[in-house]
């Protein structure tokens, strides 16, 4: 179990993030952007990882980095300015180079959208094994 206020917590490998909604993540109608639900779910991976004590500064020293390889989205319901919400981060699956995250984004208990993201860590734009030390991190979680 993980707690942080600012990086949400991580208990039972499901990573839970809170954030509010502003102006600048609404568009003309006011309703959030799709772009902005987007980078909720990667401020969820990240968090999530940081809980998990992976620094992606730490994985740039080395030239490497997680690129979203692959996402599907469904987005189910709007969201307005000032809501609260809830970003919920869980590993679906891990393998040598990849990572898949189920993530979801909600409203107190209302689903409004749904992402399976793969990542792929590379190294110099090639994709490179994920280190062992990860590997045990993220069993540790599912």
């Amino acid at each position: 179990m993980t707690e942080n206020s600012i990086d949400g917590s991580l208990i039972e490998g499901i990573h839970r993030r809170d954030i509010r909604v502003y102006f600048e993540d609404t568009d003309f109608s006011g309703a959030v952007y799709h772009g902005s639900f987007v980078r909720f779910l990667e401020r969820g991976r990240s968090d999530f990882m940081r809980c998990l004590g992976v620094s992606h500064a730490e994985f740039a020293k080395d030239n490497l980095a997680f690129a979203v390889a692959y996402m599907t989205t469904r987005f189910l319901r709007p969201a307005g300015i000032d809501d609260l919400l809830q970003v919920e981060t869980k590993i679906g699956m891990f393998s040598g180079v990849r990572l898949v995250f189920d993530q979801k984004i909600k409203r107190q208990d209302e689903l409004l959208v749904e992402a399976q993201v793969t990542v792929a860590l590379i190294k110099n734009g090639k994709p490179q094994r994920i280190p062992v030390s990860l590997f045990q991190k993220l069993d540790l979680q599912n």
